[in-house]
């Protein structure tokens, strides 16, 4: 399963900015992966781990802006397609490099 977390968050005040680099800096520590800007994705081993990861990110949210976050199945991952642009290697688009711990 992977986990996405989405966010879009104000950064108009200094204050916003330092939440908005601190909730970046978690999910990154935690093992998320940057697919764009502002979507980030995890690999969960089941559906227990996936709800466990969004309960975390539900914890450590900002005060102010909205992050939604999205559960789906490899085999649905599987079926992104890239339609504009072309593939960039940094693009999180294969589990075969990821590393389970």
């Amino acid at each position: 399963m992977r986990v996405l977390v989405m966010f879009d968050l104000p950064v108009q005040t200094s204050d916003e900015q330092k939440q908005y680099r601190h909730f970046r800096k978690y999910l990154i520590s935690c093992g998320f992966m940057m697919m764009q800007e502002s979507i980030y994705c995890k690999l969960a081993l089941n559906q227990g781990a996936a709800m466990h990861i969004a309960n975390a990110v539900k914890r450590n949210k900002p005060k102010s802006g909205l992050v939604q976050i999205l559960t789906v199945t490899e085999k649905q991952f599987s079926k992104m397609e890239i339609i504009v642009g072309e593939i960039n290697s940094d693009v999180v688009d294969t589990d075969k490099r990821v590393l389970v711990l």
